[in-house]
C-alpha cells in the first residue's frame, strides 16, 4: 500500500484485492503448516504473492498486533480461545468448529507521527514507522477505509484538484484511478510525462512544474492550497529530492499523498463511497474543518 494515507501495514476483512483461488491455497497452507510444526495456539505467517503464485515468507508461533483487530472484527476474543486451546481444550469444545467469519468489512490503519519530525520523508520502508493503530467498520470496503483514515487524522478530499505523477511503470494501472477520479468531479493536474500519457489516453489533465522545473512547482501548489490529493510513486534516484520535497509539502499541509497504486485505488474506492452510498458530505467537510481547528 502507501505510505501515509494507506501503509504498507493496513489490514482488510474480509480480503479486499486477494482472488479466492489464492485464498483457498493460504488457508491450505496455513493449516499444513500449523500441523508440521506443531503450533498449538496462535501463529502469525506472511505471504506474498506474484504472478499468480503464492509464497511464504515467514512463520511465527506467536501473536501479531492483528490479533485483537481481528477479534474485534469477529466479536471473538482470540488470544482468550488460544489460551484455552494451550491449557487443554478443544476447538470444538469452544464452539469453533470453522473459519471465523465477520459482519461487514472492517480496516485497520497504521498512525505515523511524521509531522512531529520535520525533515523526515514520509515513504516507507522495510522498517517499523508507525506509533500506533485504528479501525473503520461499515457495510463497504469505502466506507469502512474512509473512517480509518479518519481515526489516524486522513483526510480525502471530496472536490477540488488531484494531483498524479507517477514513474512510467505505473502510468497504465493509474489510467483508470484517474478516469474514476474525472468522473467523480476532480480536475486532473499532472507533471509533464504523467499528463501527456493521461491526455493521450482521453483524461482531461493540466500541467504542474516539478520542484526543479520552475516556479510554481507542484510543492507551491500544495502549500497554496490548490492540490487537494497527491498521487506519487516515486521515479528512482534522479528524482528522489524532488519526490521527497513534494511528499513533505503535502505532509504539512495536511494534504493525502498516495504513494502506491493499489493505495490510489483504495482512496478512489473510499471517496466514491461518500458520494455515492449516503453519506452527508456536508457533514464530513464540517468534521475536516473542526479537526483542521484542533
Amino acid at each position: 500500500w502507501s505510505s501515509d494515507v494507506c501503509s504498507s501495514d493496513l489490514c482488510v476483512v474480509p480480503p479486499f484485492i486477494c482472488p479466492e483461488r489464492h485464498l483457498n491455497t493460504i488457508r491450505d497452507y496455513t493449516r499444513k503448516l500449523a500441523r508440521a510444526l506443531n503450533v498449538v495456539g496462535l501463529m502469525n505467517v506472511q505471504y506474498a504473492t506474484k504472478n499468480d503464485v503464492v509464497y511464504v515468507l515467514e512463520v511465527n508461533p506467536r501473536a501479531s498486533r492483528t490479533v485483537p483487530y481481528l477479534s474485534k472484527a469477529a466479536g471473538v476474543s482470540l488470544a482468550k480461545v488460544a489460551a484455552k486451546v494451550m491449557s487443554g481444550r478443544t476447538l470444538a469444545e469452544l464452539g469453533l468448529t470453522k473459519d471465523i467469519e465477520v459482519s461487514g468489512v472492517f480496516v485497520k490503519s497504521p498512525v505515523f507521527p511524521f509531522v512531529r519530525f520535520p525533515g523526515v520523508d514520509t515513504i516507507l520502508g522495510p522498517e517499523m514507522k508507525s506509533t500506533g493503530e485504528v479501525m473503520g467498520g461499515a457495510g463497504s470496503f469505502g466506507l469502512a477505509f474512509i473512517k480509518a483514515m479518519m481515526g489516524a487524522g486522513q483526510r480525502l478530499p471530496v472536490e477540488g484538484a488531484v494531483c498524479i505523477t507517477v514513474n512510467n511503470d505505473d502510468k497504465a494501472e493509474v489510467l483508470p484511478i484517474a478516469q474514476g477520479l474525472a468522473a467523480l468531479g476532480f480536475s486532473i493536474v499532472g507533471t509533464r510525462g504523467t499528463a501527456a500519457y493521461l491526455r493521450a489516453h482521453g483524461v482531461e489533465c493540466s500541467v504542474v512544474f516539478k520542484v526543479n522545473e520552475g516556479r510554481p512547482s507542484l510543492a507551491d501548489e500544495i502549500v497554496n492550497r490548490k492540490i487537494s490529493m497527491v498521487i506519487n510513486t516515486p521515479h528512482g534516484r534522479e528524482s528522489f529530492f524532488d519526490d521527497k520535497a513534494v511528499r513533505r509539502a503535502a505532509m504539512m499541509a495536511g494534504v493525502p499523498c498516495i504513494t502506491t497504486i493499489t493505495g490510489a485505488a483504495a482512496a478512489l474506492e473510499a471517496i466514491r463511497a461518500l458520494k455515492s452510498e449516503g453519506m452527508d458530505v456536508r457533514a464530513l467537510q464540517d468534521y475536516y474543518a473542526a479537526v483542521a481547528a484542533q
